[in-house]
């Protein structure tokens, strides 16, 4: 265990995902969405696979027996990946990654309905008030009267994006877990991409716009990130236990308001100041709750061998 290590390896895949959200953002507003997943997954994938190449992962990574349940994972994966980019070209970043972090509370309330884990007061309390949390943030842009106005029903449908690609987000969380029985994570990884990458092609006869050189090497750029952020998450979790580590993903909130002011010269309203507040504290309940239960039943299991 090195906590260090693992802090830093988090931080830095946090601050590459936000710098492909902010490339996603210009990229949405001229791209057809298909062409810029197509784009996300290609150039991840290449990143994946040149990298478990080097590391001699190549085989493990493409040997699966579960070839339905990756399919249907990429196939939740890219609807979240469709809706998030929907966001990502019509909210302010800082928004957009508010809304999104909903998704680990949404995955409570799944994981406790679908899986059958055992969700305490607690837990449902807190995803009672997150949700109450992503109200207040979403409560501008439900504004029927201020469909009337020039500008404000687009920025609707992103808050709307936002939203339902969280609820995807944490149903791709909850087959991942299904998966980690059998599979692993880097075959998890590679069919993923490998399946969004498909279902972004399939989509280029709808819509595609011949990129510029420059336009070319952000929409790459893109991938690459998008990959390295992946996988540099991944290693975070071989050094420090999930719930050590978990509560740094929230330092995506400080790099989409520094993105979102220093590139787009944008500002959150005091809703989203309010509304993200209640949903990290609710965020980080959840996880201390875990950390607090599972050190008990370690002491549990360690009381019990020691008995006999």
């Amino acid at each position: 265990m090195n906590i260090a290590t693992a802090i830093m390896l988090k931080l830095v895949s946090v601050l590459l995902f936000a710098a492909m959200s902010a490339f996603i953002r210009i990229a949405g507003q001229k791209f057809p969405l298909g062409q810029v997943v197509f784009f996300r997954s290609a150039f991840a994938l290449l990143v994946v696979v040149l990298i478990y190449a080097w590391r001699r992962e190549l085989r493990a990574a493409v040997t699966t027996r579960r070839l339905p349940g990756h399919i249907f994972r990429g196939g939740q994966g890219i609807l979240g990946m469709f809706l998030n980019f929907a966001a990502l070209a019509r909210l302010p970043l800082m928004d957009s990654t508010a809304i999104a972090f909903a998704s680990p509370l949404i995955t409570v309330a799944m994981a406790a309905l679908i899986l059958k884990e055992r969700v305490r007061a607690y837990r449902w309390s807190a995803v009672a008030f997150g949700f109450c949390g992503v109200i207040v943030m979403l409560w501008p842009y439900l504004d029927v009267w201020s469909l009337f106005y020039v500008g404000t029903a687009e920025r609707t449908v992103g808050a709307i994006c936002a939203l339902l690609g969280a609820f995807s987000n944490a149903g791709t969380v909850i087959q991942t877990r299904r998966l980690t029985d059998t599979e692993t994570t880097s075959s998890i990884v590679f069919y993923f991409s490998l399946i969004c990458m498909i279902a972004g092609l399939c989509s280029l006869p709808f819509g595609w716009t011949t990129p510029s050189t420059g336009e070319f090497l952000m929409l790459a750029a893109i991938g690459v990130l998008g990959g390295l952020s992946h996988i540099v998450l991944t290693e975070s979790y071989r050094y420090a236990p999930t719930s050590v580590i978990t509560p740094f993903d929230y330092t995506a909130m400080l790099w989409a308001f520094l993105i979102g002011y220093f590139v787009f010269g944008e500002l959150p309203s005091l809703f989203v100041y309010v509304g993200a507040g209640i949903v990290v504290a609710c965020g980080l309940f959840v996880i201390w709750r875990e950390r607090v239960n599972g050190i008990a039943a370690r002491r549990i299991l360690e009381g019990t061998a020691a008995a006999e």
